[in-house]
């Protein structure tokens, strides 16, 4: 361990990891630092790689040289190209991943890269010397230099949780937000905001009807995202997790709609703005006040667990409005959940900020990628 780097990655989520891997191999000597390293590329939300527009960018990736889209390979549990029906400019390849072999997987690659080290600890404040970056400091006192610092510190920047009327601090539930990085950077005249996400609750299977739903299976010659001639996980087995398609209802609806005096999005607890692609399931009663369902998916979180995720069912509101709906579908009657769903709002920077090369024009050697830009996730 030095204290002495080229690039310093603050962050070692989706963007992260490839920008370390990527800096790494081009010949610099490079520390990522993470709060968690249990949590390295974390899929925070649903379970998946790909879909519209993101599957492509996966095979762009893995094309210019990076590591996304041979991790996916490796974690696969179901593999489906979406939208067959429509012509090939619409489909879009899409990865049911086990999220703890995903994240095992990357951090065996981060361990194995050289000229990588990875340090644990909260980052504090990006230090200066001749108004020029020289590096960083953590919360624990120790200081690391370097001439670049590329900040991917995704939902965790005065990160604030909400279920209902309920909050507390955190960039994702159970684990701490980073303070101090906003407002110092804010100081050196980039502007920042608010930006708001959310996740859906997480459903044990084994509570579940599964006699009432839709079966959707994978593909029955799956293809993978990396052009390496490695076959993936399913394609070496053959075996893959099946997915289920549920509906909402009219029940559910008025369940719901019920708890909007409640809700922090409508209640304005919550400030920020959402994503263009992750809308709540209350953002949809609204938006769509005609449709009496809205279609659901239920997907795996790994091989050697019962826990699913619902997919179409983000939501900030009150728990018991939660359990309430969920029992309203049909087979959910006696559901059993893992995690609540919740919204999570985090501070972000305008990428209009940033030039070409995704360069601070305020900072120079700054840099920042992923969801600290603004992205919905998984496309960074």
């Amino acid at each position: 361990m030095t204290a002495d780097y080229d690039i310093i990655v603050v962050g070692a989520g989706h963007a992260g990891c490839e920008a370390a891997t990527a800096a790494a191999r081009l010949g610099s000597r490079v520390l990522l630092i993470t709060m968690d390293m249990g949590k390295t590329a974390q899929m925070s939300c649903n379970p998946a790689m790909g879909g519209i527009a993101k599957g492509q960018i996966v095979r762009e990736i893995d094309a210019l040289g990076g590591y996304s889209g041979i991790v996916t390979d490796a974690s696969t549990l179901q593999f489906r190209m979406l939208n067959r029906s429509k012509g090939p400019a619409m489909w879009s390849p899409r990865a049911q991943c086990d999220k703890t072999q995903f994240a095992l997987n990357w951090r065996y690659i981060l361990e194995n890269t050289c000229k990588l080290d990875i340090w644990q600890d909260f980052v504090t404040e990006i230090t200066f010397r001749e108004s020029k970056i020289s590096g960083v400091r953590v919360s624990m006192g120790a200081e690391f230099s370097a001439k670049a610092v590329i900040l991917t510190a995704g939902t965790f920047l005065n990160g604030k949780l909400f279920i209902g009327q309920q909050s507390a601090e955190g960039g994702r539930i159970g684990e701490l937000p980073s303070h101090g990085l906003t407002e110092q950077l804010v100081s050196l005249g980039i502007s920042s905001a608010r930006m708001k996400t959310g996740t859906p609750p997480r459903i044990d299977i084994r509570s579940l009807d599964t006699s009432a739903f839709e079966i959707q299976d994978g593909d029955v010659n799956p293809d993978r995202f990396s052009y390496l001639p490695i076959p993936s996980s399913v394609q070496a087995t053959g075996i893959q997790k099946q997915c289920f398609i549920v509906h909402t209802n009219p029940t559910v609806h008025s369940i719901l709609e019920s708890g909007f005096d409640r809700s922090p999005l409508f209640t304005g607890m919550i400030k920020g703005i959402g994503p263009r692609y992750c809308p709540s399931i209350e953002d949809k009663l609204r938006t769509f006040a005609g449709k009496d369902a809205h279609q659901l998916f239920l997907e795996p979180e790994g091989w050697n667990t019962y826990e699913y995720y619902l997919q179409g069912f983000s939501s900030s509101l009150p728990l018991e409005v939660q359990m309430d709906a969920l029992r309203a579908i049909d087979g959910f009657s006696t559901v059993k959940v893992f995690r609540p769903a919740y919204a999570v709002e985090y501070d972000y920077f305008d990428p209009t900020q940033l030039s070409s090369i995704l360069e601070s024009r305020a900072v120079e050697g700054l840099f920042m990628a992923g969801q600290v830009n603004g992205t919905t996730g998984y496309e960074e």
